[in-house]
Parts: C-alpha cells; structure tokens; sequence
C-alpha cells in the first residue's frame, strides 16, 4: 500500500488548563478555535485551534487538558510536562493503514479504531516503534 498518509493532520499540545492554554493561543498567538469537547472515553477537554483562513482540510493545533489525574494527558504532563505530546498524521483508511503498519511491525496501541475528536476514528503507533514520538492515525469522519 502506497502513500499511506494525507497529511499532517495536527500536533498535539498537552496543557494543564484548557481555558488559559486557548486564552493564550488566541489572545497572544493569533489562532482561532475551530472545535471544542470533552472525551470522555479519553479523559480529555480539547480544543482544535487554527488560523483564520484555515479550514479542517489544513492541518490544526489540537490542546489537550485532562478531565482527571488518572487520563493519559494527566500522566503526560505529571511525568514529561506540558508540551507536545502526539504528531498527528491524516489516512483515507484506518483499517487499512493499521494492518500495513502492523505487517511491517508497528505495534498500535488499540485493536481496534477509537472515536477521536468530532468523529474520527484514531488509532496510536507505539512509541518504541516509532522513534519515541507518539504517532496518532486519524480518518476524519464524513458528514
């Protein structure tokens, strides 16, 4: 399977707090919100942050804030801090991307495809298997 990947879709930010982390990207650095809601399968408030011009075809800033200590953003930021914490990479087909990637030995922390934000369906690389970066798969859902 060829061409594997769209895009980058988003890159991750994990914040300790959703309001002053969209505050400042808004206020200081320009962006806008285009999207925002709580995960709760996940453990997260998030927000998709973009430019004015842009669309959900362009890539996006996606905040992260944990909903409690024991989400995975919580974690992250308890043990690396607030930073990015995921590189986000756009696919037609999460099943199909997940089973190339698992043949060539990419472990995928979910067997089966999760919902991700607005509907998407999203899967995650392991790290170990992707030079310490935490890769998310993301199918955009069709309206």
């Amino acid at each position: 399977m060829d061409g594997l990947f769209v895009c980058i879709d988003h890159v991750g930010l994990a914040v300790p707090d959703l309001d002053e982390a969209i505050k400042f990207h808004t206020e200081v650095m320009g962006w806008r919100v285009l999207h925002r809601e709580e995960n709760q399968e996940q453990g997260v408030a998030e927000a998709m942050i973009g430019t004015g011009d842009q669309g959900p075809e362009n890539a996006q800033i996606q905040l992260l804030a944990p909903l409690n200590e024991n989400s995975t953003i919580a974690k992250f930021i308890g043990r690396s801090g607030p930073g990015m914490q995921q590189l986000a990479y756009r696919v037609r087909d999460l099943d199909a991307v997940s089973a190339t990637l698992r043949e060539r030995g990419v472990r995928l922390l979910y067997p089966e495809a999760k919902r991700g934000t607005a509907g998407s369906r999203i899967n995650f690389c392991h790290p170990k298997d992707t030079g310490g970066v935490l890769l998310e798969l993301v199918e955009p859902a069709t309206h």
